[in-house]
C-alpha cells in the first residue's frame, strides 16, 4: 500500500519503518518540526518531506496521523485530503465517532476514517520486534477495516478488532502496566542514586517480578512484600526513612502499602 504520515515522532518512527520493511511505500512525511520529518524520510527508502497539510495531490492509500491526542483536531482542522483516502490516527483514547465527527466538519470532499493503534510504548532508537506488536484496528466500513487489518497483518501476527469504548479501557490498563510501573522504577532509581548504590543489583528481581506477573493469569498471585506479609514493622521504617528523604515517594508508599494490605485482608 502507499501510506503517508503526520508526524514524525517515536510512533511514526517505527511505523514508517515496519511498514516499509513490510513492502509498503511511505509516500510522505510531514511534521511541524521540519527537521524530524528530514531524519525520518532520510532512514525510508523513496519518501518525500511533505512542506504543508496539503495532501490534495498525494497518492497515498492510507493517511496516518500519528501526533498527540491534544494536536489532532487541529492537524484535521487544517488538513486537505485527497477524495477516498483513508484516515486514521493512532490514539489509544480518541474515539473514532469523535474523529469522524471532526472529519465531516472539516474535509471538503468525502474520506475513509479508522483507528491503527500499535499497544506499545516506542523509542525513536530503540529496536524492537514488530511480529508481535498488539494492533488495535476500527473502521465503521467493514471493507475499510479489512483494509486496515490487512496492512496490520503485513506487520503483525498480533492484530484485533476492537471498538473504542474497550479501546479506551485497554488504554487506561496500559498506563498502569507501563508508564506507572516505569515511575516505580525512576523512583527506586533514584533512592539508590542518592545513597551510591547500583541499580544493576535490582534488575534480576525486577525481571523476575516481569515474568511472573506475565506468567500467571493472575498477577496478584505472585505478589509478595512486607505488604503482603503484614510485616508493618518493616514498612514502618521504610516510612520513617523515606520521610526523611521525599516527602512524595513516602506518600505513594503508603498509598501502595494501604491498598496491597487491603487487597490480600479482603481475600
Amino acid at each position: 500500500m502507499k501510506i503517508s504520515f503526520i508526524g514524525a515522532g517515536n510512533v511514526a518512527w517505527h511505523l514508517a519503518q515496519a511498514f516499509e520493511d513490510a513492502g509498503h511505500w511511505i509516500c510522505e512525511v510531514y511534521s511541524r518540526d521540519t527537521q524530524k520529518a528530514r531524519q525520518l524520510a532520510s532512514s525510508l527508502y523513496d519518501t518525500n518531506i511533505q512542506p504543508d497539510l496539503n495532501f490534495s495531490d498525494s497518492e497515498a492509500e492510507v493517511i496516518v496521523i500519528a501526533v498527540t491526542d491534544d494536536a489532532i483536531e487541529s492537524v484535521i482542522q487544517r488538513i486537505v485530503l485527497p477524495e477516498g483516502v483513508i484516515l486514521v490516527h493512532t490514539s489509544g483514547t480518541r474515539s473514532l465517532a469523535e474523529f469522524q465527527k471532526l472529519v465531516e466538519i472539516y474535509s471538503d470532499v468525502y474520506v475513509h476514517t479508522g483507528v491503527f493503534y500499535p499497544l506499545q510504548t516506542f523509542t525513536k532508537d530503540v529496536e524492537m520486534d514488530y511480529s508481535e506488536l498488539p494492533f488495535c484496528i476500527e473502521s465503521r466500513n467493514e471493507l475499510i477495516e479489512g483494509k486496515l487489518m490487512q496492512l496490520a497483518s503485513s506487520v503483525s501476527n498480533n492484530v484485533t478488532r476492537m471498538d473504542s469504548d474497550e479501546r479506551f479501557i485497554l488504554h487506561v490498563a496500559a498506563v498502569f502496566a507501563s508508564n506507572f510501573t516505569n515511575y516505580m522504577l525512576t523512583i527506586s532509581h533514584d533512592l539508590l542514586e542518592r545513597e551510591q548504590l547500583d541499580f544493576d543489583l535490582l534488575k534480576p528481581l525486577i525481571q523476575t517480578t516481569i515474568y511472573k506477573a506475565l506468567s500467571s493469569d493472575d498477577p496478584s498471585i505472585g505478589q509478595t512484600g512486607p505488604a503482603r506479609r503484614g510485616d508493618w514493622k518493616t514498612t514502618a521504617r521504610h516510612l520513617e526513612y523515606l520521610q526523611e528523604t521525599n516527602e512524595d515517594y513516602t506518600e505513594i508508599y503508603r498509598l501502595l502499602t494501604d491498598k496491597i494490605r487491603n487487597l490480600y485482608i479482603s481475600k
